[in-house]
């Protein structure tokens, strides 16, 4: 995290203490927003949260009376303008989401462990979230009451954020017609799984590539690499085939891009 970087988006925001001003503001601001992000709901929270990372925020931070107390926190935030706040805030995602330009960024989803409460019939909490895998950043998370509802929920994650000119990957249940047509209107490109949810599709598509010496004979184009990595004990060798001559592909004209 750069603080420098922070701080020109919040340096407008006007400190409303008249004295007593031992924590500078941009330092208490941050805190509070890793500690949000880190899942903090309450002020002890996000001083409890600036205390056990102290030694991290240091690197950024000056921190020259240590981590303010959560009364702190509460008196500042209780006289922040919350407009001008939401305004240097949104100013600084937009930054954020313009470096993730031309990156890979994931969809994925997942179960937050201990969400679920038996006694209380509440099924566990399921998320889905872009995340830019160069700057290694969670762009967006969405909240959904079912794994199978992350069809209907990754187009509405989608238009939420603005990723021109990305490349977006989303495992099978993600690998439908809509969705396709989504990131294609969002101006990006996608690389989606094929598996048994498109039994067909699949099922083409691997017998293509089975095939590829006779395909070859036939005219069609392939592109191959071939990698080797040790680790673990064990090597491994990994071998890449591309086409762009897909005429064979049924119903490809449903599939945007």
């Amino acid at each position: 995290m750069n603080k420098n970087t922070i701080n020109k988006y919040f340096e407008t925001i006007e400190d409303h203490r008249h004295h007593n001003k031992l924590h500078k503001l941009i330092d208490v601001i941050i805190i509070a927003i890793c500690g949000v992000v880190a899942g903090a709901d309450t002020y002890e929270q996000i001083e409890n949260f600036g205390k056990k990372r102290k030694r991290w925020l240091s690197k950024f931070l000056e921190l020259p009376y240590g981590i303010p107390s959560h009364d702190t926190f509460d008196r500042i935030f209780e006289r922040m303008n919350p407009q001008e706040f939401q305004g240097s805030f949104k100013k600084w995602i937009s930054s954020v989401a313009k470096q993730t330009k031309g990156q890979v960024v994931a969809i994925d989803g997942k179960t937050l462990r201990r969400s679920h409460n038996k006694s209380e019939d509440k099924k566990a909490i399921h998320m889905i979230g872009a995340w830019a895998s160069e700057n290694q950043v969670v762009l967006g998370q969405l909240k959904t009451e079912e794994k199978s509802n992350e069809i209907t929920a990754i187009p509405y994650l989608l238009k939420l954020l603005d990723l021109s000119d990305c490349i977006i990957t989303i495992d099978a249940m993600g690998t439908q017609k809509k969705i396709a047509k989504t990131i294609i209107d969002s101006n990006c490109d996608y690389i989606l799984a094929l598996k048994e949810n498109h039994k067909t599709l699949c099922d083409n598509a691997v017998r293509f590539f089975d095939h590829m010496d006779s395909m070859k004979d036939a005219g069609y184009r392939f592109d191959e690499h071939e990698t080797v990595d040790g680790g673990h004990g064990r090597i491994e060798t990994r071998w890449n085939v591309i086409t762009s001559d897909i005429d064979w592909l049924d119903d490809k004209e449903n599939w945007y891009g």
